[in-house]
This record gives C-alpha cells, structure tokens and sequence, in this order.
C-alpha cells in the first residue's frame, strides 16, 4: 500500500562495484536486507526514518565468511529468522528482533567434523587482464607453506550462480580432517559481483572465465601452500566444462581432475540434451564466429594426440536429462583413442548429480575423494 508520508519510490540501498541486494522481506516497523559484499553474507535493518526522510540502514551483527539469506519474516511482527551457513560453520537459524536489533543463534544442525584447528581466509589472485579474483581458502592454522600441502580448487563460473560459503560436511570429514586444504574460487561467469561479473564471461568472452581459474591456481602455487603435485581441481556440469577446459590448456598445473556431469563437446552440445537452451550463456555454432572460439575452448576437440595429461576422473550418470552422458562417454572415448590414462565412473540413476538418493550420493563421493587422496597424499 501507499505510505501518505513517501508517495514517490525513495532509494532503499544503491549497488557498488563490490556488494549488491540478494532479498529484502518488511518486518512491522523495518525493511529487512541480504546483501553480498565481496562474497560475504550481510544482512541489515533498514529504516525509513521520519517525516519521509532519508532512508538509513543498520549492520546487523553477524560473523565473516558466511552466506545469510532471510528465512521468515512478515510485516506484523518485528521477529526475524536468518539462515546462516560457512564452511566451518553449519547450518544454523538466527532470531532477530528489528525494533531492538538483536540477533542471535536460535538452533544449528550438528557438526560433521572438528573444525577447532581449522580456519577461513580470504585472498585474491591477479587474473590476466588485471582483474582481481578473490578466493577462499580452508585450510589449519598451523599449515606451513612450503608447497607441500594436497590442495583441493573449484569453481563454477557460469549463469549468474554465486558460488558462497557453504557447510563442507562431507569435505570437511574425507578431506580437511587429513590435513588437505579446500579452496573456493569466484570467478567471472558467476553473479557474485551481481550481472557485470556474469557478463563479462559470455560467449566469445568466456575465456577470461578460464584465465580467472588458472590464475587462482597459479597465485596458490606461487604463495607455496601447494604445487602442481599436489593440486587438484573438480567441478560439475557448467563446471565440468571449466574442469576439461583447464585440463588441456594447462594440463602442468594439476595432478588429479575430477569432471563431473560435463559439458565437453562445444561444437555438438546444441544438439545433446537440453543444450540448445543454453545458446544465450555460451553462444551457437550458426555464428562464424561464436563457433570458432567454441571449437578453441572445446575440450573434446582440444585433446591432442602429443598432450601430456593428468589422468582424469570422469564421473556421468545413464539419465542424466540436462547436460547427458554423451559428452563425458566421448571425452574418455577420445582419450582411450589417443591412449591416454582417465579414469571413468558412470552410474545409471541419479539425473544431473552425484545420486539418486543419500546412499548413492555417498558412494559416488567416496570414490572421488579416494581418487584424489591416491593422487594428492599417497
């Protein structure tokens, strides 16, 4: 309804380069709102102020590292839920009150790991036209930089999804408690910096995307917590794309590469499953020239005979209706044609994930964690 006191739209919050709104929900006597600045969950209280005034905001007190989104909230109480995750933090429901702006922890789930020695750090790599591209890092206290360390990086880099903290149950329990760093990367592709950090990844702009990847890896090496020996990366579907492509435009880089549910194939995926949905993120082989840069980037027409691999672990399911099996069934094809070493695993349920249920999920991330404890520690 029309507020008597503001009868014109007044400005709430303006976007900067480096924080933009996720979600806004009214309490009875505020507005409440999530934010990401830098890759951080904010959270505030924003008031009207009086006599059509200026409109202020209130930091809500929250810790770093986390990703906040509103879970409850409704305009006839000043009572507020927040749901708040990290890394090393499960998920957990926090109680607000706007008039008082109190807010605390109400309920957690359990812990799946003992996190006491562990601790999250943000930094930042220089990708290769200057842009900065911050990563987080999970790693001990006591870790000593001398490029020794069994490093896991992902990524996703596409669609607009922001890649935030988030609970690593089952890293946490098969990896970091052996003593393995876990690294995040947000690069572009992503909407962590809101449209712009999407857009300048797409199409024929995509590999920035890749180059932001490498340079992450890279700055990690530099800065001695790891070394190609003992770095590896993995990711899934768009980021599985990121996994093939990374894996034959820097193969010396990485020593274990888990592409799951991929995309593999840029000159055919229009025709594979739902890719001709697709077109807008990642162009159309009709364009002469959209089709060109595909055929550079596309790791199945990248593989070549005289290339020096990592040997790869290739993970697809039988019904897989979004991507589809055939890109990962041709990749290891290809790769057993050019008598390269790869790893293949591929299970009939489960869709466009890692399972068809709990059970399955569990099974399916035994075997890539054991695939990259062979790789990283032994």
């Amino acid at each position: 309804k029309t507020d008597p006191q503001r009868p014109k739209p007044a400005l709430v919050f303006a976007p900067t380069g480096r924080e933009f709104p996720q979600a806004t929900s009214a309490t009875k006597d505020h507005l409440l709102l999530t934010t990401l600045e830098n890759v951080q969950g904010r959270a505030y209280l924003c008031d009207p102020g009086a006599n059509g005034g200026a409109w202020t905001r209130k930091r809500l007190n929250l810790p770093d590292n986390l990703s906040v989104r509103i879970e409850s909230a409704n305009s006839s109480s000043n009572r507020f839920f927040l749901q708040v995750e990290g890394f090393l933090t499960p998920n957990a429901l926090w109680l607000g009150d706007s008039a008082s702006g109190d807010l605390k922890e109400a309920k957690s789930t359990p812990p799946k790991f003992d996190a006491s020695g562990i601790t999250v750090e943000q930094s930042q790599a220089t990708s290769k036209d200057g842009t900065q591209i911050p990563y987080f890092v999970v790693r001990r206290k006591n870790l000593k930089f001398d490029s020794s360390t069994p490093t896991l990086l992902t990524a996703y880099g596409g669609f607009q999804i922001s890649r935030t903290p988030f609970y690593m149950a089952e890293s946490g329990k098969l990896w970091l408690d052996r003593g393995g760093v876990f690294v995040l990367a947000n690069i572009r592709g992503g909407g962590e910096f809101g449209p712009a950090w999407h857009e300048a990844g797409l199409k024929t702009h995509r590999q920035r995307i890749y180059d932001d990847f490498a340079a992450v890896g890279q700055d990690l090496i530099n800065r001695h917590l790891t070394s190609p020996r003992r770095l590896g990366i993995f990711g899934g579907s768009n980021g599985g794309l990121l996994m093939g492509v990374e894996m034959t435009q820097h193969p010396e880089m990485w020593n274990a590469i888990a592409i799951e549910v991929p995309l593999l194939d840029m000159l055919r995926y229009e025709r594979i499953a739902a890719g001709a949905s697709w077109v807008g993120e990642y162009g159309t082989v009709e364009n002469p020239q959209e089709r060109a840069f595909l055929a550079s980037i596309s790791p199945y027409n990248q593989l070549k005979a005289d290339g020096k691999y990592p040997e790869p672990l290739i993970f697809t399911t039988t019904k897989d209706d979004r991507v589809g099996p055939v890109h990962a069934r041709k990749f290891a094809a290809k790769m057993a044609e050019l008598h390269k070493p790869y790893l293949y695993y591929e299970i009939i349920e489960g869709g466009h994930g890692l399972g068809a249920d709990a059970r399955q999920e569990a099974r399916t991330d035994a075997i890539i964690y054991t695939y990259f404890i062979r790789k990283l520690m032994d």
